[in-house]
């Protein structure tokens, strides 16, 4: 795949375990880079109802104002009832450690993650800083406090 560099891109430096794969769009148009478990000693298994921490052998520095959002691959979800737990789980610019994502297993059969399996998607996305100030009085709109449900189901 084409490293390219523009006004809409950046580059991600990445360093990768022994066995890691890098991450890859699925196709030219796909928001989301596919991460893959990796898990070189064995397979992991994951029990009907439970959640577990999955390596992916990836470090990555972010550039400054942006963000990874962890996010959970369909196929998995509609097939197997497996998601990511936190979703979207959110990696900060400035994290070093190892990617890892918290997978949940909704089915009510286990779930082999081998190594190189396709787990998650990260897409990357920008992030705004705001300042917080006190106030007693909020503005007023039409729908006020209206919660859950309050504009139709």
């Amino acid at each position: 795949m084409k490293t390219v560099q523009n006004e809409l891109s950046k580059i991600i430096h990445l360093s990768l375990a022994s066995g890691a794969k890098m991450p890859t769009y699925a196709t030219e148009e796909s928001s989301g880079a596919d991460i893959y478990a990796c898990l070189p000693d064995s397979d992991f298994v994951l029990a009907a109802g439970a959640f577990a921490m999955i390596p992916t052998g990836i470090k990555m520095e972010i550039c400054s104002g942006y963000e990874v959002q962890i996010r959970p691959r369909s196929g998995l979800a509609a097939k197997y009832g497996i998601t990511v737990l936190n979703s979207p789980g959110t990696i900060d610019a400035d994290y070093r450690g190892e990617v890892r994502v918290i997978l949940i297993n909704h089915s009510n059969n286990p779930f082999t993650i081998e190594h190189g399996t396709r787990i998650a998607q990260m897409v990357f996305s920008k992030t705004h800083k705001v300042e917080f100030d006190l106030t007693d009085k909020l503005n007023n709109t039409s729908r006020g406090e209206g919660g859950f449900g309050s504009t139709g189901t």
